[in-house]
């Protein structure tokens, strides 16, 4: 276990857009461990069904692919940020909706484990800033779980690959594609130590992207022949959005496939089926503006970490979305060598999470592992500049640069703009842009009961310290008096109080959570149910009588026979989605 002598394990958890996964450090080597159907991927989705019981996970997907209002999925998107989404009729803020799979990820590592859990490593992007941080960590606490540590993505996975090549010096590049986030990680290995040198990315840009951009395509082309616009009709689309999520795993393994949707419901009462071949290249074309953005961070990347791309012995590939051939292409080409797949490509950053876990509890099947990160922003203040005898507002003043080592405090001195001036508004800023609009702003605090001077002899100093969580202390000392004042800012967009995490807990434990022990058969019957209206012909019959016996066996709640036609009723959604 990744755990001290007498404490209990800490778990590993990639809380991912599309899928998440949860592991923990066994006998010296990170493992992850299955949810309740016995699979390692739990999709990060959540719903309702008709009896009021929250779904999470496949049965959710499923669900919501049929009644998209029913579900919501690729909350992770939303953290940091005050949207809500409405499920049932109930409202879910993106952190409530993140603690209910990581809550169900909890419940599922406890009875993998046979021990309750208390505290998790939570991944997050590289290029998540604080407000989604500190989201995160919200999310943790609504879930019971404590979460002193968060790691980036790319990081986690290099601790992964680290831990199997700690004997090695080696210089890497991992290229993290996941299903709604972009993280690129320049880092070197020397004797155990894991230093990353840079980091850059895209926090929304992912496998839904090409989804999207793949589901638009055949849209279009639908519009052309039958005049309708899917797009505009929220459950046809949903339904478009899923097909081609799985035409797209299928054009990794083949050059064409087809797509088959019967009786799309248009919003009108009209249904229209859609029957079209797809080519790789086809699918190709409709990528292209989505792979240049990716190609984008690499370059960003490499050029922080003042690299060429010769420069790099290794490109590790990790996250689901690498499998696509067009993914490793454009890495080849940009790299001049094939990228690697070392490690499972969705269950990587898990499994470092794992890493990561065990080495904060102490484990001794780490201790001789070490890794530095950056800072992937550059975090600074609002300032007034002087251009003549015009004054400038909102100029950026960084106080730490991206890619400094953390963790880290830095310190840097300003002088107020006018004389007697007995307050200074003090806003704070991320992001590498010179005009404050153009950067993210995460708070502002007053200092005031300042001495009166003239301008030219009174300062403040503020100072940042940013720790190995990508979270930001702000400092201010009066240079005059030595005053200190040190703040959070408690009023940002996405950002929860104590007392607001305590109000999200009560209601979370208040909502009747589907039971565990009979999710099998729910995910099964969601699963045949969502597959069901995509078929024709004899398929379509099939499938209808499998569901009918299941359902037959379900009513007369005999355990052999019930899992014996659930076996059979998987084996055949299995097939026909693979098709």
């Amino acid at each position: 276990m990744s755990s001290g002598p007498g404490h209990k394990p800490i778990l590993g958890i990639d809380l991912g857009t599309t899928y998440s996964l949860v592991a923990v450090l066994r006998d010296g080597r990170p493992t992850v461990l299955p949810n309740a159907l016995g699979e390692i991927l739990t999709p990060s989705a959540v719903s309702l069904n008709a009896a009021g019981e929250v779904l999470v996970g496949a049965a959710a997907k499923a669900q919501a692919v049929l009644d998209p209002a029913s579900g919501a999925v690729a909350f992770k998107r939303d953290m940091g940020t005050d949207r809500q989404r409405i499920i049932g009729g109930r409202s879910f803020s993106p952190q409530e909706l993140s603690a209910l799979v990581l809550g169900s990820l909890k419940r599922d590592a406890e009875a993998a484990l046979g021990v309750a859990i208390e505290e998790a490593v939570v991944t997050v992007p590289a290029y998540f800033g604080d407000l989604q941080r500190q989201a995160t960590r919200d999310a943790g606490a609504i879930a019971g779980l404590k979460v002193e540590r968060i790691i980036n993505e790319p990081t986690a996975a290099a601790l992964a690959y680290g831990l199997h090549e700690r004997d090695r010096e080696v210089r890497v590049a991992v290229l993290d594609l996941g299903g709604g986030t972009f993280d690129v990680t320049v880092l070197e290995i020397i004797e155990g130590v894991i230093e990353i040198q840079s980091s850059s990315g895209d926090a929304r840009l992912g496998g839904e992207d090409f989804d999207t951009a793949l589901a638009r395509h055949v849209a279009y082309q639908f519009r052309e022949k039958q005049g309708v616009d899917l797009e505009e009709h929220a459950a046809a689309w949903s339904r478009l959005r899923e097909a081609c999520e799985a035409a797209k795993r299928r054009l990794s393994a083949s050059e064409r496939t087809r797509l088959v949707l019967p009786e799309l419901p248009l919003e009108t009462g009209r249904r229209l089926t859609l029957d079209l071949e797809l080519t790789r290249d086809d699918a190709e074309r409709a990528w292209a503006p989505v792979l240049e953005r990716v190609r984008g961070p690499i370059r960003q990347a490499l050029k922080d970490a003042s690299l060429q791309a010769r420069d790099v012995d290794e490109v590790l590939l990790v996250g689901g979305s690498t499998r696509m051939p067009c993914v490793a292409s454009m890495s080849a080409e940009l790299f001049g060598r094939l990228p690697l797949r070392k490690l499972p490509p969705d269950e990587a950053v898990a499994l470092g999470a794992a890493v990561q876990g065990a080495m904060k509890g102490g484990d001794r099947a780490v201790v001789d592992l070490v890794v530095t990160d950056v800072a992937p922003f550059t975090l600074g203040v609002a300032t007034l500049a002087q251009a003549g005898r015009q004054y400038v507002t909102g100029v950026f003043s960084p106080i730490l640069e991206r890619g400094t080592v953390i963790p880290t405090s830095r310190v840097e001195r300003y002088s107020t703009s006018s004389d007697f001036q007995r307050e200074i508004r003090l806003e704070i800023y991320q992001g590498e842009h010179a005009r404050c609009e153009d950067n993210v702003k995460l708070g502002e605090y007053r200092v005031q009961g300042l001495p009166l001077a003239p301008a030219s002899e009174q300062s403040v100093d503020v100072r940042f310290t940013y720790d190995l969580n990508g979270i930001l202390e702000v400092e201010v000392t009066v240079v005059a008096t030595g005053r200190k004042e040190s703040f959070v800012i408690e009023q940002r967009p996405g950002r929860l109080t104590p007392a607001q995490i305590e109000e999200a807990r009560q209601r979370m434990a208040a909502l009747k959570l589907h039971p565990r022990d009979a999710l099998p058969n729910t995910t099964a019957l969601a699963r045949a149910d969502a597959l069901f209206v995509q078929l024709t012909g004899i398929p379509r019959e099939e499938l209808a009588s499998a569901i009918a016996a299941f359902r037959l066996a379900l009513e007369a709640q005999e355990p052999g026979p019930i899992a014996d036609v659930r076996e059979r009723l998987t084996a055949m959604v299995r097939a026909y989605r693979e098709r």
